[in-house]
Formats: structure tokens, sequence, C-alpha cells
């Protein structure tokens, strides 16, 4: 009842308003605090990685990031709202002159400096929507960010980033391009089916799965509703269920936010079953035994608002998971500040009172640490993500198995 009329008032006004006041100055004094001391106890920050950071801009500068024309005119009020609102959260403001794509990243490297040294994200690049027929399908492209963004960043700040490149498995040279990213140094694959168009349960993917089994890469793929990016609009395609077809070829994939938000057809009952949650899709096949080796999922997003009652508390709970999970942010949607209620954390018993007032005022200063330290603290019947949920850089080196 508590949870209910917390996410009641939430409705109403979130509780940090609108707008990321992207406030600046040194986080020194929350490091000092107890409560955030004791976030980074324990850890080694040479093997803590984001596991999970977005790329944007407005392509302002020689990235070739792209935008479509709807995230850009008041007659697309959805898509125009969602481009205001992602490069509030990363505070890419620039002087007149002066480039928004620069900007976005100067703020990220600040972020990662109020971290503790040794940290690092991993940036997504981000596909374009492709056709069965091979072709790119630039209507229904949300954005782009292209695999030589992502790449040049990632080699600019090496202290900083690593990057994960975006292929859409549709592509004709599919293939090719995966190599060559691998040889660059990308770390995994992104997806996100629903807004690229991907139907990973296609036979268009298999040569794209061989080749990703072969190379040893990850592949990052949405599940769940897609709420943030519409693109194809092809919601059907973010079913859990429908990345067996990866598993089967021996692809390690990571299935974000643990599918933690909407419902799908269980298709497991035939192409018209029954409607249940995306999670309980998601439960379903990591508790599969002959999956245990290359499935698992990471836990971006799932504080949100929308995606914390009842999976959050689940995934804190069955310990036996925890190895198998990487912590995200989904930067940089934790300065989306709608999407986050440290009040409701706390009306479902999952966050101490007495943590929200210094949670508060550090998400008005670092997104990046505020979602690190909140995780770090949430507990759910006395259980809390192991630090193996945040060491997530051995995940990620080349050639290195699940155990």
């Amino acid at each position: 009842m508590a949870g209910a009329a917390g996410l009641a008032a939430w409705r109403y006004w979130p509780e940090q308003g609108l707008w990321n006041p992207c406030l600046g100055g040194a986080t020194l004094p929350f490091h000092r605090t107890e409560f955030v001391r004791s976030a980074f106890e324990g850890l080694d920050m040479a093997r803590v990685w984001d596991a999970h950071v977005h790329v944007a801009g407005t392509g302002d500068s020689p990235s070739g990031i792209y935008l479509n024309p709807r995230m850009k005119s008041l007659w697309s009020p959805m898509q125009y709202a969602q481009r205001a609102f992602f490069l509030n959260a990363g505070c890419a403001y620039a002087p007149e002159g002066q480039s928004v794509d620069a900007a976005y990243v100067r703020r990220l490297l600040d972020l990662l400096d109020g971290m503790r040294r040794g940290c690092k994200a991993v940036l997504f690049a981000f596909e374009r929507t492709y056709g069965e027929d091979g072709k790119v399908d630039l209507e229904r492209t949300a954005f782009h960010v292209p695999d030589g963004y992502a790449r040049a960043l990632a080699r600019e700040h090496p202290r900083y980033f690593e990057w994960a490149c975006s292929i859409h498995p549709y592509r004709r040279d599919c293939v090719e391009a995966l190599e060559q990213a691998v040889r660059d140094g990308a770390r995994a694959v992104k997806w996100l089916p629903p807004a690229m168009g991907i139907d990973p349960a296609s036979p268009l993917c298999d040569r794209f799965y061989e080749a990703a089994a072969r190379l040893r890469i990850p592949v990052i793929s949405h599940a769940g509703e897609e709420r943030a990016v519409h693109g194809a609009g092809r919601q059907e395609l973010g079913n859990p269920l429908r990345l067996r077809r990866a598993l089967e070829a021996g692809v390690r994939v990571v299935i974000a936010h643990c599918a933690s938000m909407g419902q799908d057809r269980d298709i497991d009952k035939g192409p018209n079953g029954p409607y249940v949650d995306c999670f309980e899709l998601f439960s379903r096949l990591f508790e599969t035994e002959k999956y245990r080796r290359h499935l698992f999922g990471d836990i971006s997003a799932m504080p949100q608002t929308n995606r914390a009652a009842p999976a959050l508390a689940r995934v804190l709970e069955r310990e036996h998971w925890h190895p198998r999970l990487l912590n995200g942010s989904d930067y940089p949607l934790p300065g989306v500040m709608p999407l986050f209620s440290v009040d409701y954390l706390v009306s479902l018993g999952l966050l101490e009172a007495s943590a929200a007032p210094l949670l508060t005022e550090i998400r008005r200063r670092n997104a990046l640490l505020f979602d690190f330290v909140l995780k770090r603290h949430l507990r759910s019947n006395g259980k809390a993500f192991g630090k193996e949920v945040f060491e997530t850089r051995a995940f990620f080196e080349r050639g290195a198995a699940p155990a």
C-alpha cells in the first residue's frame, strides 16, 4: 500500500521536477560521507566498467550522428520531447558556436571524474533501422550513432571509455562489419530490436550469430517494452524469448534491464499464446540450465519508477543470479529527472529513508554517481547486489569465457 501511495505521488509531480539542473562542482564532499564511501568499499575500481552508456548529440560536429527530423519537429511532440529530455539529461549545453556533441562528451567525462579513479564506461554506438531486404530505412530510424564515432571517443579517452559497436544483422555486410569492429577493439554489440527492426528469432540473423559466436563477442539486446526510442515501433521484437535463437547458436547474450517492463506473448505456447510479464519470460530463460554459460542480464534502468516493482526486489533476492548480472547506468537516463523517485524506492522498502536526502542532492550534480551509489545501497529482505555485479570488466575482456 505504501508503494502505491508513493507511485501516485510521483505521477502527480516528479519529486525532482522535470529538468536536470546540471549543477557542477566537485563531488569530494559526497565521497567523504560514510554513505558514499561504503558504496565503493571492497570494489577493485579497475574492474568496474559501466556496461550500458549511450552516446548522444545532434550531429553538429564530424561525429556522424543522425537524428530523424521528427525528433526535431513539434509536429511529432513525443519524439521532440524525448530529444529534449535526453539532451537535458546529458547536460549537452554548448555556448554559441560550440558543439552540442562535444558538450555531451565533456559532461560525461566530468561525471566519470566524479566517480573513483579507474572505472570506465562502455559507450554504445547505435545502428540504423534496416529492412529484410538488407537496405537501410532512414524513415524508421530514430537516430544513428556510427561505430566510428564511439570507437574514436574510446581511442581519444582510453582512461575513461571502452566501446560497443551496433551492427544490424540484416545488413549485407554485417559479418564483415562485425569482424572489423572486433579488430578495432569493440567489446560488445548493442541492439534495440523494437526500434531497429531486428527480429532476433529470424533466420536472417543466423550468419551474424555464427560470426558473433566465432569472435566471442557478446550481444547486448534490449528486451521488454521500449518507451525511450520509437524508430521502427515493433514492440513484439522485444520479447526475450526471441533471443533463444542467438543462445542456441552459442552467442553470449546480455538481456538489458532484465526485460523488466511490459508484457508480451508467451510464444512457447504458440504464436497466439497469452500475454505475460516480460520479466517472467526473462526469468524462464535465465533459469534454463543449458543457457547458464551464455545468458546474462544487465540491471540498467531497473530502479526507474516504471520498472522497480516488482522485478527489482526479485533480482536483488535471487543471489544465484548475481554472478551473471552486469551493472550499467543506461546513461543519460539517470539524468532524466521524472524517471526516478527515491521516495518511491523507500516506500517499496528497497532503500532506507535516511538515504533519500543525500541521494537526491548527488543526482543534481552527478547522475552516474547517483545511479551507482543508489544500486549499492538497495536491499530486499536483507539481500543486496554483490560486488561481482559491478566488477564487469572480465565479462568484456576478449576471450573471457563465462565460468
